[in-house]
């Protein structure tokens, strides 16, 4: 039998991926109304935020009036009334969580600030939108459409998100609340009159904000905890926009450091209040709102990441080609027609940033779809607590009861098709508390993993993409402005809580028994990948997973050399750590199930019959340098986790392996020729091969199987890497950026 070796395909790739391929890849083929959205979205971006990018627009701080003209066509495209519903005079219906990351993704792929601009007014309002009562919602959504002041006699409304305070080094902690709110005045059976006072830094959309959705703690004996407020322009008070923040990234949005101090009435309280015993109590305090916030706007800045990297893959192609033309070359020679694309190194790194990018919008995308459905069943679940008077613990049991039962429910589906429990099955399946926590657990993970890794990688490898432009990339008038997406990716990595936050929440997160039982499952779809589509990377990466789940159980029982517990809160050196792991799994996993579905579903496109061939033979090389990458990763941070605790010397004693024990330099060096010349690839993992008796592994030899089986799994990810590379040097680019540089 010949062995199985990867040839060549002759499927290539022929152009760059259009719409019709990403409609199928993220799941919107069959929305109509995102589709207009997405096109609406471009023509701004590559439009009037272009022209204004190019112009200098972002060579200054201010708010320009070049810069406020942008909020018009955001009117005029529909942006802005994308986040509202119907009601409210928006124009889509139902869950917006894909429809806002699309419009991020859109307009990122200029220009980030843009982006911020438009999303921060989202934010702004998202305090209302999702914990707000239905009179908050009806007054401040309703007036945030364009031409409601027609109708409400009132100016449209423009909000802003005041969370962050000035405290030292730019104020990213959420916690600390040096905003103060006490009670101005409370007449005898009338509504209590609020005195807030809140100094911001670094909001976003102050220079022309008129609504303001602010954090503040209690200063008063009468008022419990913290809240948000809302404040407006016009009440009586101190309504200060501040000074611009003089940042070196984001310039098409504004930034500053406001002041308030205002009276505003206790109605203003985002969600209302109770009075008990003569206490205004919030019915939800400052973090409940912004962790049910964040937890869905984290994902559309991890998308504007992910747009940058794929933006940058055109710009780059065309530099490494042309790169020698206007020299001592003519046309039709490798030096003029290939240019840096001769040499491996241009195309491997390149290969690598596009992998990157994929993977990253792939992650996005999937997380984005995950709120929208999730969306739905929360709000359900919610009115069915209501409707029975559960809070708190009660509530709390009843939560943990659908638990039990999802992990059931998972086991089921995991039983093969003619021992499963049909009828259990369907019960389980039709209950809303298992159904809402279920995917609960899969966003409590995807959402933290989706910004941590697609803004901390993705900044690196724009990096990446700007050294590959030469001295060109460091200019103003670099194609595709990747200089400037390259420090906007910095600030998206400490947007709405910096890497550290995401890492201390996956932490939590990813140890959840619901989410690991539906991991399991993933490993398992996984193996059936890599067994009916070998070379896609399904292999390694389930091997990766299965690496990291037995490091993930091993430290939670696991000490030190000093006997000092591993898996802690306060040791991040592991936790994070395995955090950061996780994001490279989860990232290339949905890649891979991005592709399949491509593969599938693209068949039914008549317009991709030719293409999708060469498609899916390149996206399924990617899917493989991703996997391979990922793989990577996971093994350094697992051994260096599961053996960088340990001491030489403790049982087993490694150290007696590595040679480290032997102070006879030649007996070492006579050993480590032995271990080179030994034909038995498990040598010293089981405790023998050529080189002789090798110490007992003991707990870890599991371990040490796996790490073996990891590196053979590698096999064919570097033919990938070639595949993709040589697709490079043929793929059919536009001659020029469809938007001006």
């Amino acid at each position: 039998m010949e062995p199985n070796i990867d040839k060549p395909s002759e499927a290539t790739l022929r152009a760059v991926p259009g719409d019709d391929v990403r409609q199928i890849m993220w799941r919107f083929s069959d929305r109509y109304d995102l589709q207009l959205l997405v096109q609406s979205a471009r023509t701004v971006a590559r439009g009037p935020v272009a022209r204004l990018v190019a112009g200098g627009g972002r060579n200054t701080h201010d708010w320009t009036p070049e810069k406020a003209a942008l909020l018009q066509v955001f009117d005029d495209s529909g942006i802005t009334a994308a986040f509202l519903d119907p009601e409210h005079g928006g124009h889509i219906s139902g869950p917006k969580n894909l429809a806002l990351a699309l419009i991020a993704f859109e307009l990122s792929w200029v220009d980030a600030g843009a982006a911020t601009c438009s999303l921060a007014g989202n934010l702004g309002l998202a305090p209302i939108h999702e914990r707000g009562t239905p009179e908050q919602r009806a007054e401040y959504l309703g007036r945030a459409a364009p031409g409601s002041s027609a109708v409400s006699g009132k100016p449209q409304v423009r909000a802003a998100f005041a969370l962050t305070e000035p405290l030292p080094f730019v104020g990213v902690e959420t916690g600390m609340l040096s905003g103060k709110v006490r009670v101005a005045e409370w007449p005898d059976g009338g509504e209590p009159i609020l005195h807030v006072d809140k100094r911001g830094r670094f909001i976003t959309n102050m220079a022309f904000a008129n609504v303001v959705t602010a954090a503040v703690a209690s200063d008063d004996l009468r008022i419990k905890g913290t809240c948000m407020v809302i404040l407006e322009e016009g009440d009586e008070g101190v309504f200060d926009r501040g000074v611009a923040t003089k940042k070196l990234v984001h310039q098409l949005s504004s930034t500053c450091d406001p002041v308030f101090s205002m009276r505003v009435p206790a109605s203003r309280i985002v969600g209302g209040y109770t009075v008990k015993d003569g206490v205004i109590v919030p019915n939800f305090s400052h973090s409940e709102i912004i962790e049910s916030v964040f937890r869905r706007t984290r994902v559309t800045v991890g998308l504007m990441t992910s747009a940058k990297l794929l933006s940058a893959i055109e710009p780059v192609i065309l530099y490494q080609r042309r790169r020698f033309r206007g020299g001592d070359v003519a046309p039709g020679m490798p030096r003029y027609e290939l240019g840096l694309q001769q040499k491996e190194d241009s195309l491997h790194r390149l290969v690598d940033i596009w992998a990157t990018g994929e993977a990253s919008a792939s992650l996005g995308f999937a997380a984005a779809r995950l709120f929208d459905e999730l969306d739905p069943i929360e709000r359900e679940k919610d009115h069915l607590f209501a409707e029975r008077g559960l809070s708190g613990r009660a509530a709390f049991r009843e939560l943990t009861k659908a638990q039990t039962e999802a992990i059931e429910l998972v086991r089921l589906r995991s039983l093969p098709l003619d021992a499963q429990d049909k009828k259990r099955m369907a019960e389980l399946e039709s209950n809303l508390l298992v159904r809402f926590v279920m995917l609960d657990s899969l966003a409590n993970v995807l959402c933290p993993a989706c910004k941590l890794w697609n803004t901390g990688h993705g900044a690196n490898m724009m990096r990446e993409a700007v050294s590959l432009m030469g001295g060109y990339g460091v200019t103003e008038d670099c194609p595709g402005f990747l200089g400037q997406k390259w420090m906007d990716a910095q600030l998206e990595a400490t947007y709405e809580g910096p890497e550290a936050v995401q890492r201390l929440q996956l932490s939590v997160t990813m140890t959840n028994e619901l989410f690991l039982a539906q991991f399991e499952q993933w490993m398992a779809e996984m193996r059936r990948i890599a067994s009916e589509r070998p070379g896609m990377g399904a292999c390694v990466l389930a091997t990766a997973m299965d690496l990291w789940l037995w490091t993930l159980k091993h430290v939670q029982s696991a000490t030190d050399a000093h006997g000092a517990k591993l898996f802690h809160k306060t040791r991040q050196g592991v936790t994070f750590a395995l955090a950061d792991a996780l994001c490279w799994i989860l990232a290339v996993r949905q890649f891979i199930l991005d592709v399949l579905e491509l593969e599938t579903k693209g068949k039914e496109n008549p317009a991709l019959t030719d293409a999708l061939p060469g498609l899916v033979a390149f996206f399924g090389d990617l899917a493989h340098v991703q996997a391979a990458r990922a793989a990577g990763e996971v093994g350094r941070i697992t051994s260096e986790i599961v053996h960088g605790y340990r001491a030489h010397g403790m049982q087993p004693d490694i150290s007696q392996l590595c040679g480290c024990k032997s102070r006879d330099r030649d007996a070492i060096a006579g050993a480590g020729q032995q271990s080179v010349n030994s034909e038995t690839p498990d040598s010293g993992v089981k405790g023998r091969g050529r080189a002789g008796a090798l110490p007992e592994l003991g707990e870890l030899t599991p371990f040490a199987e796996m790490r073996v089986k990891l590196d053979l799994c590698l096999s064919g990810t570097r033919l990938s890497k070639d595949r993709a590379a040589q697709a490079l040097t043929t793929v059919m680019v536009p001659e020029a950026l469809d938007y001006p540089v």
